[in-house]
């Protein structure tokens, strides 16, 4: 039975991954766009327009700061909805665990690797 359930699961996941196409921001055109949950015209014609003007956006943090409407919390949706950045989806903060002089345990995010 649990062998059964093992492949069914197997199965149906291939299906999901080929439901859920992934979308090039840096290739993508405004139909393409338009599809992603999140993104409206507007939205996909400011991207297009400084894609075209300043060149392919390098990373989801470049896409952030050149596309007003596109934050973090934003990105991550978009992300979840198929959108990428040079293939990659948003990599969400990651937070680490720091053991206080007290002994509590604390969680504080941490940015990307160089940020202080």
């Amino acid at each position: 039975m649990l062998k059964k359930f093992v492949l069914l699961m197997a199965v149906s996941s291939m299906f999901v991954g080929t439901a859920l196409a992934a979308v090039e921001v840096n290739s993508a055109d405004q139909a393409a766009l338009d599809g992603i949950a999140g993104v409206g015209p507007s939205t996909s014609k400011a991207i297009i327009a400084e894609r075209d003007k300043h060149g392919n956006f390098k990373d989801w943090s470049d896409l952030e700061q050149r596309v007003k409407g596109i934050g973090g919390r934003n990105a991550v949706k978009l992300s979840a909805a198929g959108l990428t950045v040079n293939g990659q989806p948003h990599a969400p903060a990651v937070k680490a665990v720091n053991a206080a002089p007290s002994g509590k345990v604390t969680e504080r995010a941490v940015g990307k690797a160089g940020d202080k």
